[in-house]
């Protein structure tokens, strides 16, 4: 018996090669595109307009995987933690970070994480595989569906940091994208919507060669290649010189600025010398920072750094000339802060043992 392929998997052209096998006219493959993406049909009897011989034929051929919510938890401050249930039982996390001036996504690009960032609780667990395209559009609706619920007021923004680095399911995340900021999926600008990589330089440079629209950030932590290997092992092959050539080709190729994401740990990246390489390696390049506080993950290796060396951490970085924001966190009570994706539900510990 063979096994179904996902419908969502073809492309609108691949559509239209099928439906001239079908001997069908052209214009199906374009209402099939709309329901899928447009409006978000999971499963063939949904779609109106075609007949019922042809969502028969269809049924035979193809199945949907849609992604569903397994389990959801609410913060303190109204963040919710979404565990998402994927077609083969594997689970991933998404996360709505509600504020008074925008709705957003923290949405994941593969099941695991590969990379091994000490201060990171996805780093500890395998790569299983990555997400599919539709998959991670999935994340982006149901998230979506819980803001309009819970706030009544949709989704403004989305963010690639959940878990996986999206830069190593390359393909895949950019597809997804191309979905949510088409007039034909979800219509959202991609202004809206920022991509965080550990540091893949040379996907940084494709990033650029492809012309993107949309925001870059790169999880920094360190602006010395000592600490920062010792924090991030991708560092080794990618490492600061090397990031800084992709990002001034990206920022040539797009216009765009790259934030520097920076989690300042007591003792280890807080001390002004820390800002004053900070400072250094920013000047070099057209970015800006946003601070982010640390959120503890259960091996206790970092601390959060102290309220007096992060004001003087950051009054340096901005009487310097650099662009500098602090972040709160939010979330943390329920383990969904920057960091702190982990699959803790019990459903996701049995799949990523």
């Amino acid at each position: 018996m063979s096994i179904k392929k996902d419908i969502r998997s073809l492309s609108l052209i691949e559509l239209e090669q099928l439906f001239k096998q079908l001997h069908q006219p052209s214009f199906r493959a374009k209402q099939i595109y709309d329901w899928l993406w447009a409006k978000r049909a999971t499963s063939f009897d949904e779609m109106s307009n075609l007949s019922k011989e042809l969502r028969t034929l269809l049924e035979e051929q193809f199945t949907f995987n849609p992604v569903t919510v397994s389990e959801t938890q609410l913060s303190n401050d109204g963040t919710v933690k979404c565990a998402m249930k994927l077609h083969d039982n594997y689970v991933v996390e998404s996360v709505l970070i509600p504020k008074e001036s925008r709705m957003t996504a923290c949405i994941s690009s593969q099941v695991g994480c590969s990379l091994t960032c000490k201060f990171c609780a996805t780093g500890k667990l395998k790569r299983m595989r990555n997400l599919n395209a539709d998959e991670i559009f999935d994340q982006v609706v149901l998230v979506n569906e819980i803001a309009k619920k819970q706030h009544q007021k949709p989704l403004s923004n989305i963010v690639y940091m959940g878990m996986g680095e999206p830069l190593l399911n390359y393909q895949e995340v950019l597809s997804s994208i191309d979905k949510i900021t088409s007039p034909s999926g979800l219509g959202m600008s991609p202004k809206r919507i920022t991509l965080s990589t550990a540091g893949v330089a040379k996907m940084i440079t494709r990033l650029g060669d492809d012309k993107v629209k949309f925001n870059l950030a790169l999880s920094l932590h360190a602006a010395n290649d000592e600490k920062r290997n010792q924090i991030m092992p991708i560092n080794e092959t990618n490492n600061l010189n090397v990031l800084a050539e992709a990002i001034t080709h990206f920022y040539n190729k797009t216009g765009t600025r790259t934030t520097f994401e920076y989690i300042v740990f007591k003792d280890f990246n807080d001390s002004l010398k820390d800002a004053e390489e900070l400072a250094n390696y920013c000047k070099k390049l057209k970015s800006k920072v946003n601070i982010i506080e640390y959120n503890p993950i259960d091996d206790g290796e970092f601390q959060q750094t102290t309220g007096s060396r992060l004001r003087a951490f950051t009054d340096y970085l901005t009487s310097n000339g650099i662009i500098c924001n602090v972040r709160k966190s939010r979330g943390k009570d329920i383990d969904a802060a920057c960091g702190q994706l982990a699959n803790k539900n019990k459903l996701a510990q049995v799949n990523l043992k």
